[in-house]
C-alpha cells in the first residue's frame, strides 16, 4: 500500500474506499511509519489537509469527504453515528498495516472521538483541533437559531467562519458547490446544538492532544480543554499561539510538529 517513489506525492483520491460512495484521498510514502487519518469540521473537505500532508512526510496520510460533503455528497443517511461508523471502517482497512494516528478538525474532532472510543486497540493517539464538545461546556456566545434553509445555513456558516469578503471572492460554481453541502452542515450542526453527550469521554483509553489556538474563541477553547484534562488525564490540552479556527490552513507547521511529537513520545514509552 506504499508508493515506490521516496518524494511524497500530493493527496488524491483513490477506488479503494472501504465504504462505498465515500470519497477517499491519500498520500502514501516508502516505508510509512504510521498512517495519519484527517477527518475535516462542517462544511469542509478531505483536500483541506494537503498543507498537512507535506509536512509528515514519513507517515502515509489518509483523508476523506465526510459523507454529505463534496465527493461523497450523496452517501446517506447523515448523523454523527454514521460518520463514526465510517471512520471505523477506515481505521479498520489501515491498522493491520500501519499504526493509525487520528486528526481532527473542529467536527472532525467529535468524529475521532467517537471513533476512538469504539475501535481503542486500533488507535495508538488522536489529536484533534479545536473541536467544540457543548455538552461539555457550552458555547457562551448565542447564536440565531438553525433554519430548515440548508442553501441559506451554507452561506450564513462560510461568512461567519471564514470571512464576508472569502464569500464575496467565491465564483458562482464555488458558492453552489458550499450550499449543496447544506444538508450536511445543518445535520452537523444540529447535533452540536442539541447539547447531549453522544459519548463520555471519561471513557476514552486513547491518548488524546486536545490543540486550540490563541484567536478570538481561545477562552472558550482553553476551559474546554482544561475541562477535559480534569474528565480523562489520556487528555492533554495544548495551546497554538498566534493561530485561529483555520490552523489546518494556517498552521500546518506547528500541527505536523506536534503529530510528530506525541509520535516520538508514544515510541519512546513502548
Amino acid at each position: 500500500m506504499t508508493s515506490s517513489s521516496s518524494t511524497p506525492q500530493r493527496l488524491h483520491f483513490v477506488a479503494n474506499s472501504p465504504v462505498q460512495g465515500l470519497a477517499v484521498a491519500e498520500r502514501r510514502v516508502a516505508s510509512p511509519q504510521a498512517v495519519v487519518i484527517c477527518v475535516h469540521g462542517a462544511l469542509d473537505r478531505g483536500t483541506a489537509f494537503a498543507r498537512l500532508a507535506r509536512r509528515l512526510d514519513t507517515f502515509d496520510l489518509v483523508a476523506y469527504d465526510r459523507r454529505g460533503y463534496q465527493g461523497s455528497r450523496a452517501l446517506t443517511p447523515l448523523g454523527l453515528d454514521y460518520h463514526i461508523d465510517d471512520l471505523c471502517a477506515l481505521i479498520r482497512q489501515e491498522a493491520p498495516h500501519l499504526p493509525v494516528i487520528l486528526f481532527g478538525h473542529s467536527y472532525g474532532g467529535v468524529v475521532t472521538f467517537g471513533a476512538a472510543l469504539r475501535e481503542p486497540s486500533q488507535v495508538l493517539f488522536e489529536v484533534n483541533y479545536e473541536s467544540s464538545c457543548p455538552w461539555i461546556l457550552s458555547r457562551p456566545h448565542v447564536r440565531a437559531p438553525l433554519t430548515s434553509d440548508a442553501t441559506f445555513e451554507a452561506e450564513r456558516f462560510f461568512r461567519r467562519v471564514v470571512s464576508d469578503r472569502a464569500w464575496d471572492r467565491l465564483s458562482e460554481p464555488e458558492r453552489d458547490s458550499r450550499r449543496l453541502d447544506g444538508p450536511a452542515l445543518l445535520s452537523d450542526l444540529s447535533i452540536l446544538q442539541r447539547g447531549v453527550a453522544p459519548y463520555d469521554l471519561a471513557q476514552l483509553r486513547v491518548p488524546a492532544t486536545y490543540v486550540y489556538g490563541d484567536g478570538e474563541s481561545a477562552e472558550y477553547f482553553r476551559a474546554l480543554g482544561a475541562a477535559l484534562s480534569e474528565m480523562n488525564p489520556l487528555i492533554t490540552a495544548v495551546e497554538l499561539e498566534e493561530a485561529d479556527h483555520s490552523a489546518h490552513f494556517k498552521n500546518p507547521d506547528q500541527l505536523a510538529a506536534l503529530i510528530l511529537h506525541r509520535w516520538d513520545q508514544m515510541c519512546a514509552s513502548a
